[in-house]
């Protein structure tokens, strides 16, 4: 098979879909990889190291969407990139289909299949494909937040950690999955007074004994939500429902309760925010402040850290790439069922429940593209 990975133009955006590691893998098992020019140089790779592993330099990304079978990627395809792919091309990359109609419209008008990272699971239902950008994010939140809560940020001038002899800040931590659990180690390291809320008493359980008394667990309900939030320095959504569009769990009215310069980061922008004053941000422009209330909303926080993100993240993806070069996608979905719940659109369809009902696309199972 020709795979291509082309350079990401999402505003500060330096992953790369592959590696020269995966590329040599690829190319090892007899396929074509196609690099564009310079797409490894937020990694700190070079085009000579990527044509030592056997990739093919090409210049621009018109020839990976004109002539390759799959294209590998890390985020969702922009407007631009939308407009060169090709009937029954395959897409592999971060699609976050639900909040996303233009892009949706686009793949299933363009005929693509496009497999999303974040719905392919594992054996026990999780997400592996989603995961290690989940740490990634979870920790990078409380770097955000602490930054954000600096004075000349716009924040209330709390260290989280605090002093001897001044309280820590508050950091309240909504979620206790792979994203809550990672931002309550990294704000638990720091010293903060850290709060984790979830509905679900397994996890509450789970985040419990690991913690202990580091922190501490609150079931998520409403009373319980808005009175940890009125006290919290900073509050991390960390919310996810598998595919679908995240709900909004503080609304703009909890925020007159909030104390003056309290920060918000939203780390599920990317299924459309947990709160319901969220917007996308980009590294660029991070921040805004809604009734005194700093948000900060960066849909590709992970981006920032390109060298760490890529490898955490081709760890998990080349596996399946390798499946879908060898066999063929169908193929290597009847085999894998787990990646077959990556498929997201086939053939100008939705295969993926939650973003066709989120949208109001007719669902087609995936048995049915796999027919």
């Amino acid at each position: 098979m020709r795979i291509g990975c082309p350079k990401e133009i999402k505003n500060h955006e330096y992953r790369v879909g592959l590696t020269p590691e995966s590329a040599r893998e690829l190319a090892r098992g007899g396929h074509e990889v196609w690099i564009e020019s310079g797409a490894g140089l937020g990694i700190d790779a070079t085009d000579e190291e990527y044509e030592a592993a056997g990739a093919r330099i090409v210049d621009g990304p018109d020839p990976i969407f004109a002539e390759c079978e799959m294209v590998v990627k890390v985020k969702e395809p922009q407007a631009d990139e939308r407009t060169k792919l090709r009937e029954g091309q395959i897409l592999y990359t971060y699609l976050h289909l639900a909040p996303d109609r233009e892009q949706t419209v686009d793949l299933v008008n363009a005929g693509v299949t496009a497999i999303a990272y974040e719905t392919v699971t594992g054996p026990h239902g999780q997400l592996p494909l989603l995961k290690p950008m989940s740490q990634v994010a979870g920790r990078m939140s409380v770097q955000a937040g602490a930054t954000a809560l600096e004075k000349a940020h716009g924040g209330r001038g709390v260290l989280l950690g605090g002093v001897p002899g001044v309280m820590p800040g508050k950091v309240v931590v909504i979620g206790g999955g792979v994203v809550g659990f990672n931002a309550a180690q990294m704000a638990a390291g720091l010293g903060a007074d850290v709060t984790i809320l979830d509905r679900d008493p397994e996890v509450l359980e789970r985040v419990g004994t690991h913690f202990e008394s580091r922190a501490k667990t609150r079931f998520s309900n409403a009373a319980n939500l808005h009175d940890a939030v009125c006290q919290a320095d900073l509050v991390i959504g960390a919310v996810l429902i598998p595919g679908a569009a995240a709900p909004k769990l503080v609304t703009r009215e909890m925020l007159s309760d909030m104390q003056t310069g309290a920060v918000l980061v939203d780390v599920a922008i990317d299924q459309g925010g947990c709160f319901e004053t969220s917007k996308p941000t980009t590294h660029d422009d991070p921040t805004y402040v809604v009734d005194d209330i700093v948000h900060y909303c960066v849909a590709n926080m992970p981006g920032a850290v390109a060298r760490t993100s890529t490898y955490a993240l081709n760890n998990v993806t080349l596996p399946h790439a390798l499946q879908i070069a060898d066999h063929g996608w169908k193929a290597a979905m009847r085999a894998n069922p787990h990646l077959a719940e990556g498929l997201n659109v086939w053939d100008g369809k939705v295969t993926y429940k939650a973003v066709a009902e989120d949208l109001g696309y007719e669902y087609v199972p995936v048995e049915k593209a796999l027919a």
